[in-house]
């Protein structure tokens, strides 16, 4: 594990449980102490002398702007690579670790966390067997009073989730993407953020972005020609809703049920699904090409 704090904390403990933890690099004097009193492994303030062990894959979440230069490192050190997103900062920078890890042989993936999220897997299978007909539509919310930022958007900082997820729904990369939000608290820096995206099939997509907000909202609704799908994040319940309009514009309500709840530890189903790549070769369901599709959005809505 590369990088042990904010959020590298929960890989470092979830891998732990499962048996899995090898070794851990991180520059915080306390944080590294702290990681071998608790799980009895090598800890080094510099992550290139982990690589040059015999560890076989790593997980970096350490902040944005060193993804590239670690991921780099770690793959032509031979290391399958698990990146937490985003992946790079540039899309020609995603891009040529995913040439690297090809002419290394290696596994690179990113960690868009909410693709593993099994409510997100029933969904696209739902899709997948025409449960509401053709998609129409996606609309997505990531609200709450949360921890604002100086550097990066909102998109940046919590939209890129729902980019993935919208992207992996869909099951193709969008023709075309729009950006407009609100700065409010830093000059340059949208604190609320509304994403607006076209893709080939027809199907739109808008996402919702925002730690200036009121309440919790953390929603997707999915509309369909024959029927619509609602996923409540924090209660993990999907639900189905059979209406719809028809060819006469008559409202349809033929009623709803929950179709589906329950959490499954989505990271632990991350990691798990990296190491099981890592060992077959298989495509991750988040690969590099992924990642770079969901830059793309990114960069070209902003």
């Amino acid at each position: 594990m590369i990088g042990a704090g904010r959020f590298g904390k929960n890989h470092v403990r979830t891998l732990h449980e499962m048996g899995l933890l090898a070794a851990v690099a991180e520059l915080n004097d306390g944080v590294r102490e702290a990681c071998a009193k608790d799980y009895g492994v090598p800890v080094f303030a510099d992550y290139r002398e982990m690589l040059a062990t015999d560890v076989e894959a790593v997980a970096v979440a350490t902040p944005a702007s060193t993804h590239h230069a670690i991921a780099k490192d770690a793959i032509r050190a031979g290391k399958h690579v698990l990146v937490e997103k985003p992946m790079t900062l540039d899309v020609a920078e995603g891009e040529e670790l995913i040439a690297l890890a090809k002419e290394k042989g290696v596994t690179l993936m990113v960690g868009h966390l909410l693709i593993y999220q099994p409510a997100i897997q029933f969904i696209r299978g739902a899709i997948r067997e025409g449960k509401i007909g053709k998609v129409v539509s996606l609309h997505q919310e990531r609200l709450n009073l949360g921890k604002a930022r100086d550097t990066e958007n909102a998109l940046w900082s919590l939209g890129v989730h729902d980019v993935a997820v919208a992207l992996y729904l869909l099951g193709e990369a969008p023709a075309s993407s729009t950006l407009s939000g609100l700065a409010a608290l830093t000059p340059g820096v949208e604190d609320d953020t509304y994403v607006h995206m076209s893709f080939p099939s027809g199907a739109k997509a808008h996402i919702h972005s925002s730690w200036l907000w009121p309440v919790l909202r953390r929603h997707l609704v999915i509309v369909g020609t024959e029927g619509m799908l609602v996923f409540d994040e924090p209660s993990k319940q999907v639900t189905l809703h059979r209406k719809r309009i028809d060819d006469k514009l008559n409202n349809v309500d033929e009623g709803s049920e929950v179709v589906f709840e329950g959490d499954g530890q989505p990271l632990r189903l991350e990691l798990q699904h990296f190491l099981d790549c890592a060992a077959s070769g298989d495509t991750p369901n988040s690969d590099g090409q992924s990642g770079v599709d969901v830059l793309r959005v990114l960069a070209s809505a902003s």
